[in-house]
C-alpha cells in the first residue's frame, strides 16, 4: 500500500492509469463533444434564468436579472422514462447520462464490465437540493403526510454513485467524496490510487451537480460571492480580469472512465490520455475564504507533479479553478507562479468557467474532459472576457484559441473549507 504515495511515476502497465471514456452534461447540452466544441469555439453557456427553462414558481423567488449556466432542454423523462426519472434528482440524472456516454466511448457498456473489479467514485457537492426545496414546499402547503417517501434517497449526495453502480451491477468499491468544488479531481485522483493499488481494474469517476435553485442563489448572493448580473450574461464570468466580481452558478456532470493501462490494452481499448499524478492538501485557514498566499494550492500542484515524477518545466498548460472571485483568482495566480517557479507567469492558463460558469461539484470532471481534448488536439481553448487582465495575477491567459504541442497539463480544483485537489494529465505515449 505504500506504493500509493510514492513520488516516482509508475512505470509498469499494471500501475499506469489511462482514460478511455468521457461523458458530460453541461450548460451547452448533453455530450462531451458538445462541451469541447463550444469551448474550443469560445462560446458562452451562461444566460438569464428566464431563458433556461426554470420552473415558474422558482422564477418568482429569484432576482429577475439572475443568470446561470443551466443545462438546456433537459428532459429526464424522455431519457429514463417517467417512472424512473421521478425517482431521481436532476443531479443523478446528469450523472447517469454522463456515465452512460463515458462507458459507451470506452466500449464498456452493460454486460462488458467485471462487477467486482469496477469501482464508482462519483461525488456531488450539494446533492439533491432541488428535490429538498420542492418537498419542503409540499410539507408547508400540504402537510407531512404528502412528503414523498423518496425524498431522502433522491437528495443524498452519494446517490449518483449508487445509481451508476446499480444500473451497471457494479459491486466494486463505491465512493462519493464530498470536498465541495474540488470533488471531481478528488474522485479522479482517489480512483487512480485505487487502480494503482490493484484493488480494481476500472473506475467510473467524476462529479455531478444540479444546485441552481432559488435558495442556493440567495445564499451565494447574500454572501456576495456571485458575479454582477447586470448587462450581458456572457460577460459576467471574468476569471483573472481586473473587473471580475464573482462566480456564476452552473450545473452539469463530468464523468470519465479510468483503467489500468494493462487492462485497457488487453481488451484493445484506445487510451485517450494518462492520469500521471494527483495531489491533495488542505488550507486549514477558513470555512469559505481562500488562503491569500495560495500556499495550500501550490502544495497540491507540487504533489501532483511529484506523484507523476515530473519537474515543473514539463508543464505545458494549467487548467485553472478560476471562478472569477477577486480573492480566489488572485490566490490561485500566486499558487501557479509559486508551484511553477520562473515559468509560472508564462505557462498558458485556461479558465473554462468563463464559458460554463461554476458547475460546483461537476466542474473538476468537466475540466478534466476539456484538458484531455486540448492535449489530444494540440489546441488551447480561449478564456472569455480578458479585455482587462489583472496585472496582480500576472498570468498568461490566452483570449483566443492557440495551437501548441501539448504533452502535460495540470487541472486545479479547490473548494470551501480549504480543499485543494490537483491532477496531472498527459497525452498518452506508448512505452
Amino acid at each position: 500500500m505504500m506504493e500509493l504515495y510514492t513520488n516516482a511515476a509508475p512505470s509498469s502497465k499494471e500501475h499506469r492509469v489511462v482514460i478511455t471514456g468521457m461523458g458530460a452534461v453541461s450548460p451547452f447540452g448533453a455530450g462531451a463533444e458538445t462541451l469541447w466544441t463550444a469551448q474550443a469555439e469560445g462560446r458562452s453557456g451562461i444566460r438569464r434564468l428566464q431563458e433556461g427553462g426554470w420552473p415558474e414558481e422558482w422564477l418568482e423567488q429569484a432576482d429577475e436579472r439572475a443568470i446561470a449556466g443551466l443545462v438546456p432542454d433537459w428532459d429526464g423523462e424522455a431519457r429514463f422514462g417517467r417512472k424512473e426519472a421521478r425517482k431521481m434528482d436532476r443531479f443523478v440524472q446528469f450523472a447517469l447520462a454522463a456515465a452512460e456516454e463515458a462507458l459507451g466511448q470506452a466500449g464498456l457498456g452493460e454486460g462488458r464490465l467485471v462487477p467486482d473489479r469496477t469501482a464508482v467514485y462519483v461525488g456531488s457537492g450539494i446533492g439533491g437540493l432541488g428535490t429538498l426545496m420542492e418537498q419542503a414546499r409540499v410539507l408547508g402547503a400540504r402537510g407531512h403526510s404528502r412528503v414523498s417517501p423518496t425524498l431522502v434517497p433522491m437528495m443524498i449526495a452519494n446517490m449518483a454513485a449508487a445509481e451508476i453502480s446499480i444500473r451497471y451491477s457494479l459491486t466494486g468499491p463505491t465512493l462519493s467524496p464530498v470536498t465541495a468544488c474540488s470533488i471531481g479531481n478528488t474522485a479522479i485522483g482517489e480512483a487512480m490510487r485505487l487502480l494503482r493499488a490493484g484493488i480494481a481494474d476500472v473506475s467510473v469517476a467524476g462529479g455531478s451537480e444540479a444546485a441552481v435553485v432559488p435558495i442556493a442563489l440567495a445564499g451565494f448572493g447574500n454572501a456576495t460571492a456571485l458575479a454582477s448580473s447586470g448587462g450581458d450574461p456572457a460577460a459576467a464570468s471574468r476569471p483573472f480580469s481586473r473587473s471580475r466580481s464573482g462566480f456564476v452558478m452552473a450545473e452539469g456532470a463530468g464523468i470519465i472512465v479510468l483503467e489500468t493501462l494493462a487492462h485497457a490494452l488487453a481488451r484493445g481499448a484506445e487510451p485517450l490520455a494518462e492520469v500521471l499524478g494527483y495531489g491533495a492538501t488542505s488550507d486549514a485557514y477558513h470555512r469559505v475564504a481562500t488562503e491569500p498566499t495560495g500556499r495550500g494550492a501550490a502544495a497540491a500542484m507540487r504533489l501532483a507533479l511529484a506523484d507523476a515524477g515530473l519537474e515543473a518545466e514539463r508543464v505545458d498548460l494549467v487548467c485553472a479553478h478560476a471562478t472569477g472571485t477577486p480573492a480566489g483568482d488572485l490566490s490561485e495566480s500566486r499558487a501557479i507562479r509559486s508551484a511553477l517557479g520562473e515559468r509560472g507567469g508564462s505557462v498558458p492558463v485556461f479558465a473554462g468557467k468563463s464559458m460554463t460558469g461554476h458547475m460546483l461539484g461537476a466542474s473538476g470532471g468537466a475540466q478534466a474532459i476539456t484538458l484531455v481534448r486540448m492535449l489530444r488536439e494540440g489546441l488551447i481553448a480561449p478564456t472569455l472576457n480578458q479585455e482587462e487582465p489583472d496585472p496582480d495575477c500576472a498570468l498568461t491567459v490566452p483570449a483566443a484559441p492557440r495551437r501548441e504541442r501539448l504533452a502535460v497539463g495540470l487541472s486545479n480544483s479547490f473548494g470551501f473549507g480549504g480543499h485543494n485537489a490537483v491532477i496531472a494529465l498527459g497525452r498518452f505515449e506508448e512505452g
